[in-house]
């Protein structure tokens, strides 16, 4: 039986949209983050067959979205509730000479019918939700039977000095190093949910891996 969720807090940052959406999109979009973005995009998908339906939720300026498609060999589509990012995404796709499907819409309430995707991944993003257990229940809702969803997010467990090397490795200015020093730094104590188990993944992300049995019904209690 299906239950309502009650909206958690979270720790309340600007709305990404607009300016704010446009100046997230540069600060991640140096040349070693998007070469990391394009390493994980292999990594990823090393064990997707051709064709297969791939699904990024929250996908921001859609970087990681952007360099599996440049693959060359997946059916891609992002999902991101800011308008501003499924434009930054669509455009910068469209630059590239990739084919992604920007869409609008809530990890809460995907506009998708039931297994449609082979293969989701959801990165930096699932601290945001305000109801992570429907988000959890539309993943696999639209996760076909066999496929595989991977979240990553901020691991508790992250140090100051691996958060120091991460916002050293992304080649920012002295302002936005600061600022992103501080906002992870803030997230790294903040209250997010946990998993019942995880592994490290880069630094200071934790990854939380789940496959949908075949033969599973799409409906999650």
């Amino acid at each position: 039986m299906q239950t309502t969720e009650t909206r958690r807090w979270r720790l309340k940052g600007p709305e990404m949209e607009g300016s704010i959406a446009r100046w997230y999109a540069r600060v991640r979009g140096s040349k070693s983050q998007i070469e990391d973005y394009r390493n994980q995009a292999v990594q990823l998908t090393a064990g997707l067959p051709d064709g297969a339906r791939v699904l990024e939720v929250a996908s921001g300026p859609g970087y990681l979205s952007i360099e599996m498609a440049r693959l060359r060999r997946l059916d891609v589509t992002a999902l991101d509730i800011s308008h501003t990012f499924v434009e930054i995404g669509s455009n910068s796709a469209r630059r590239e000479g990739v084919s992604v499907d920007f869409q609008q819409g809530d990890a809460a309430k995907m506009p998708f019918e039931a297994d449609s995707f082979d293969f989701i991944v959801c990165q930096a993003a699932f601290k945001n939700f305000t109801l992570p257990r429907t988000a959890l229940g539309e993943i696999h809702r639209v996760l076909r039977s066999g496929g595989t969803a991977v979240i990553q997010d901020m691991s508790h467990d992250a140090t100051q000095v691996a958060i120091e090397e991460e916002v050293k490795g992304m080649d920012l200015g002295r302002l936005s190093a600061f600022m992103t020093k501080a906002t992870l730094e803030r997230l790294a104590t903040a209250r997010t949910p946990r998993f019942s188990s995880s592994f490290s993944s880069r630094r200071v992300l934790s990854r939380h891996v789940r496959s949908r049995p075949r033969g599973s019904a799409s409906k999650c209690a």
